[in-house]
């Protein structure tokens, strides 16, 4: 066990963590469509966001590590079949290479051994999916829209959630998306070909998410192996490879001031890592490198929570506050609104963390930051309504005036 005790002890796991997450280099997996593709297989997900306060977080987290992505490019992507869309925590764009490690997830709802919706309409799944072989793709709102009873056609609800769980099951994928309309066709017409399709063992799974995890985070704790996953058997199957791992010395465990125990790669403490630059990223609230809280809190002391679900009486910071990383500190928290009709960008409040940093610097790569931050909102102005740092409010206004 080794014992981080001091504080470049601790910004060196910090620093692994975000080179881990492509958040340390300008184009670690280079630029658009391409380094959107490179991305998404490195980092292992995308989590699909419904909320439109601003750009939706599965683009957004695209946009924070690859230069020139486009929303677009996601669209792109699935309609190529370089990703598709599935559970993972939650609903997510993976790699279409990992399409066999949703095969489990699948079976166990097919099986019943756990549920989806607890009521199923067999016969109505019977009759869409008759309806989509026959007939072509079914998108979302060709059933959202029919909410009476027509001849040959079915209630909106009942069918929507058929739809769904034929998706979930594994019958169905989605093989387009306009926004948040989904078009649903049978999986043996949306997946390519060359897609490994076999079921993986427990052993195999168990690798697959150690790997991974490794990979796209640097540093892992036990519980964030399998983070949000309900799967008894493989989460003992995951703890059982750790700590085979463990004895043969191929990983080794850090704890930090905090208590908590991470585990590391043998070797990667003392491993090269990309230089720290002034630069501001603002990042969505889903984004793969803060939404496990607790590890966060561990690594960065950054306490966040999404105020979104919080009664607005009892919200600290707003409605949708997005972090601030700057280099390897997460320094303040935004909580903005993209007025799209009139292209603007509102600033709602602006809070900033405890921390022992140039205030010029700061500022600069925020003005750098948010001005790149608005034209990936289509936003050609923005202004500030509040800040909680009433000693930088003047400087702040000053420094946004242009951008207003």
């Amino acid at each position: 066990m080794i014992e981080i005790k001091y504080p470049q002890e601790l910004a060196r796991l910090r620093r692994l963590a975000l080179a881990a997450q492509g958040l340390l280099q300008t184009q670690p997996y280079g630029r658009g469509l391409e380094g959107a593709r490179k991305a998404i297989n490195h980092i292992g997900y995308v989590q699909i966001d419904t909320l439109s306060v601003v750009e939706r977080a599965h683009h957004h987290v695209f946009y924070s590590r690859v230069p020139d992505f486009k929303p677009a490019m996601t669209n792109q992507m699935l309609l190529k079949g370089d990703i598709f869309e599935y559970w993972s925590h939650a609903a997510a764009f993976l790699p279409i290479a990992d399409f066999r490690f949703s095969l489990p997830y699948k079976h166990a709802i097919k099986s019943g051994q756990t549920h989806w919706y607890k009521t199923l309409d067999k016969k109505l799944m019977d009759e869409l999916l008759a309806r989509i072989r026959s007939d072509g793709p079914i998108r979302s709102r060709d059933v959202e829209t029919n909410t009476t009873k027509r001849a040959g056609w079915w209630d909106w609800k009942p069918a929507k959630q058929a739809l769904e769980q034929m998706y979930m099951e594994g019958d169905l994928m989605v093989s387009d998306r306009k926004g948040f309309q989904k078009t649903y066709d049978l999986t043996e017409r949306v997946l390519p070909p060359h897609v490994n399709t076999q079921m993986p063992s427990m052993e195999e799974f168990a690798t697959h998410m150690l790997d991974q995890q490794l990979r796209c985070h640097g540093i892992v704790s036990l519980k964030g192996l399998t983070y949000q996953r309900r799967d008894t058997e493989l989460r003992k199957a995951v703890k059982a490879l750790v700590n085979e791992r463990l004895a043969q010395r191929t990983l080794e465990q850090v704890q930090v001031s905090s208590g908590e125990i991470f585990i590391v790669e043998t070797g990667s403490l003392e491993c090269t890592l990309p230089q720290l630059d002034d630069r501001m990223l603002i990042l969505s609230p889903f984004d793969n490198s803060v939404i496990q809280r607790e590890r966060l809190k561990a690594l960065f002391q950054f306490n966040y929570q999404m105020e979104c679900y919080v009664p607005e009486a009892k919200r600290q910071y707003g409605y949708f506050c997005l972090p601030l990383l700057y280099r390897d500190a997460f320094i303040g928290r935004m909580d903005c609104k993209a007025h799209r009709k009139i292209s603007h960008l509102e600033i709602k409040s602006l809070h900033w963390e405890q921390h022992n940093i140039d205030e010029d610097l700061v500022m600069t790569a925020f003005v750098d930051a948010i001005t790149q931050f608005c034209q990936f909102q289509q936003c050609d102005s923005v202004s500030l309504t509040k800040t909680h740092s009433k000693h930088l409010t003047q400087r702040l206004h000053s420094a946004l005036k242009p951008l207003g």
